[in-house]
């Protein structure tokens, strides 16, 4: 399965890209998308929506996944990212693609081991789960532990549905209920 991630900006919107056979991680591609601050805000999402049209066209994920955005000091900043974190969301959806949230405590928990991490630690962190990785900035490096962290969640929820009787796909598998 392939999974990109997304830190989603209107200024800088980190992707990452990791391959996840159920049982080790490998990296694929990450980058940052940038906008023209010159430029009006729409002209400025088209720019982004393009941008991520490319990156899943060139990566060809199965899944997305997007790290929820919280709640700013600043009013017009939050309204902004909110309009750009709603571009991230829709246009894998558009193309398709199953889209999942995490907060931002979840991702730092599920690549770090605690919601508390700072930007630093769940770089080094997303590092060492990916050896060799070229991070290309903070931003790539974050949409990568969004990627890892779905990775890790989607991996338990098909072990849970299973566990179940129930495949990933919601239809009746094994000898769920036998017995009973």
């Amino acid at each position: 399965m392939r999974v990109i991630g997304f830190d989603p900006g209107l200024r800088l919107t980190g992707w990452g890209v990791v391959a996840w056979d159920g049982l080790h991680l490998r990296h694929v591609a990450n980058g940052v998308l940038t906008s023209d601050d010159k430029l009006e805000l729409p002209a400025r999402l088209v720019q982004l929506r393009r941008g991520l049209l490319d990156v899943l066209e060139e990566h060809k994920p199965d899944e997305a996944a997007v790290e929820a955005s919280l709640v700013n000091k600043n009013p017009t900043s939050s309204l902004k990212l909110g309009v750009a974190r709603g571009v991230v969301l829709m246009t894998p959806a558009e193309a398709g693609l199953p889209v999942a949230e995490y907060l931002p405590m979840i991702v730092k928990k599920a690549v770090v081991g605690t919601g508390h991490a700072d930007k630093t630690q769940v770089g080094h962190m997303v590092a060492r789960l990916l050896p060799g990785c070229p991070i290309a900035s903070q931003d790539a490096a974050d949409a990568l532990a969004v990627a890892i962290c779905h990775c890790h969640h989607s991996a338990t929820q098909r072990r849970w549905a299973e566990a179940d009787g129930v495949g990933a796909d919601g239809a009746a598998v094994g000898n769920a209920g036998a017995g009973a």
